[in-house]
């Protein structure tokens, strides 16, 4: 047997032709042999990283977040630290930045920034600059609800009101601002930043008055403070808001009266009347609105002027029947009482409400179709009460006498216009403004009587699409003037309102028949309808045409998010 070497003398050292220069030194372990031969990619995953996204975990909505500090009850509210904070999420085209343009009115401007969701709103640009501190927050959250306020109160839609409003606000700066707009209740929220407490306001709007040349001048007041071109400050706009509250009407009272007899006269002649219809429809209307106002300086309540002014229209077409009958005169007695209820009917706030259901404001718009409503009511006990007392007289109400609108055409259009011009001077409008309005209230009937009399369509249809011509030429007219558009269509639409079907139908339960009754107020209801959804679809449409106040694909107009049936 041959002995080892056990001593470090008898170890020779290797030399390097005998060594590999890829073999680990003594006391270095060997690595692991590789699995396969290839070579990997530089594109390969890491060890340990997975492509497939954690599986959530179930559990409640209202489960503690992992993370987050669950004290005990009454500690305050609960956080999560910046190791775990929830997974941001970037999409891969990015985060768009919204611009407005500088060019489109501020009413377009705000109604699309009340339409974004609030995270993808542009931090605003401080058109009135006056102090470096910064903007006094409750002189400006006041001042913008004295503002809601008037427009409100004037008949303007909600979503017209809270788009001014947050014009005003985001005007001097104050951004994070919401606005809140019901029938009678304006609030107004600021929240200055995520650490300090949010500054809200409210105001109550206890009376209302129709007054459109204070609506013109409050639209201008707000379209200066939005331009930067125009230096208002806080005191110059409580200024001149003070003004515009003080300002008298452009009308007065006598001027109002004869307007509204010269409407239902100018209505009881464009559905078949003639000269003493037409002074008989003036008189009752005239008489009936001098005892509205005597209700309303002693306090009553709206709803019995309504009542007490529907009586005298009703009253001389019955009276005009019973003359006729006894000394045999040829008049038309349906058109006194017709042209009567022309000047009654609540167009104005059937349009508002129908408005503000179409925009998605629920709560305002049941408020306004319940006034309509308790307003129609009025007026149907008004006329019923005299009808009744006609019927007990044998006054030969004859409710299959048809009323001419195809036989006159020039005479219908020129009355047409006429009952326009009346219903823009009922409406308090600027001198400058009731011509164009009165033209645009004779295009109405123009389409409408060549739809229904001449083409024979349905008068729905043909009351829809005139109603839609004068809200597009309103929305317009609006737009070329930068003022509000109810000055432009609410009296434009007085030719196209439902008057002889309404009294055809109180006419049909005066006489017991009710099927003939319900079915001539459902017609008037339709039209009533159609009117509205008309106005409100033309001036949708009248945007169309005008350039969308905003790039980038946030910063498209939207339209109020549907729960779509669930």
């Amino acid at each position: 047997m041959v002995a080892e070497p056990d001593g470090p003398e008898d170890r020779k050292p290797q030399s390097d032709e005998a060594r590999s220069a890829f073999t680990p030194p003594a006391g270095v372990g060997r690595p692991p042999a590789p699995e396969d031969d290839q070579p990997t990619s530089e594109f390969a995953l890491p060890e340990g990283l997975s492509t497939e996204a954690p599986a959530e975990p179930g559990g409640s909505a209202f489960d503690t977040p992992p993370g987050t500090s669950g004290g005990a009850p009454g500690s305050g509210p609960s956080t999560y630290s910046a190791r775990h904070s929830p997974p941001a999420f970037t999409p891969a085209y990015g985060v768009p930045m919204v611009t407005l343009a500088k060019e489109a009115p501020w009413q377009d401007q705000m109604r699309t920034l009340l339409r974004m969701p609030v995270g993808d709103r542009p931090v605003p640009e401080t058109v009135q600059r006056h102090d470096d501190s910064g903007p006094a927050v409750p002189r400006v959250l006041d001042l913008t609800l004295r503002i809601g306020e008037l427009l409100l109160a004037g008949g303007e839609g909600a979503e017209d009101v809270e788009a001014a409003m947050f014009a005003v606000c985001r005007a001097y700066g104050l951004d994070r601002c919401e606005p809140n707009v019901t029938f009678t209740l304006l609030s107004i929220s600021h929240q200055p930043s995520l650490v300090e407490d949010p500054v809200t306001a409210s105001r109550t709007v206890r009376r209302r008055g129709t007054d459109y040349t204070r609506l013109a001048a409050v639209y201008t007041l707000i379209g200066d403070i939005t331009t930067p071109d125009t230096d208002v400050t806080l005191e110059e706009a409580y200024r001149r808001l003070a003004e515009i509250r003080r300002n008298r009407h452009p009308y007065p009272g006598w001027a109002l009266t004869v307007a509204s007899g010269v409407l239902a006269g100018a209505a009881s002649v464009l559905v078949g009347g003639g000269f003493v219809v037409f002074v008989a429809a003036a008189l009752g209307a005239m008489l009936g609105d001098r005892l509205a106002w005597l209700l309303a300086g002693r306090g009553l309540p709206e709803f019995y002027q309504f009542v007490v002014a529907a009586m005298p229209p009703a009253a001389v077409g019955v009276a005009l029947t019973v003359l006729g009958s006894a000394a045999h005169w040829e008049i038309r007695p349906s058109a006194v009482i017709t042209g009567g209820l022309f000047a009654l009917l609540p167009g104005r706030a059937l349009v508002a409400g129908v408005q503000d259901g179409l925009t998605g404001y629920y709560i305002t718009a049941s408020a306004r179709l319940l006034e309509v409503m308790y307003f129609f009511i009025a007026i149907v006990i008004g006329v019923l009460l005299v009808l009744y007392l006609g019927v007990q007289l044998d006054a030969q109400l004859n409710p299959d006498a048809a009323l001419h609108t195809a036989e006159r055409p020039v005479v219908q259009i020129l009355a047409s216009v006429v009952l326009s011009l009346a219903f823009a001077i009922l409406l308090q409008q600027e001198r400058s403004t009731v011509l164009m309005v009165a033209l645009n209230g004779g295009v109405a009937w123009v389409v409408y009587a060549a739809m229904h009399d001449t083409a024979g369509i349905s008068p729905v249809a043909a009351t829809a699409v005139a109603a839609g011509l004068v809200g597009l030429f309103g929305q317009l007219f609006s737009r070329y003037q930068f003022a509000s558009a109810l000055p432009y269509v609410t009296a434009a639409i007085g030719p196209l309102l439902p008057g002889s079907a309404t009294y055809f139908g109180l006419l049909g339960i005066a006489q017991n028949h009710l099927d003939r009754g319900f079915a001539s107020l459902s017609k008037a209801a339709a039209l009533a309808l159609a009117i509205a959804i008309g106005v409100n679809l033309g001036g949708e449409i009248s945007r169309l045409f005008l350039r969308v106040p905003g790039a980038g694909r946030a910063s498209g107009r939207r339209a109020a998010k549907r729960t779509r049936g669930f």
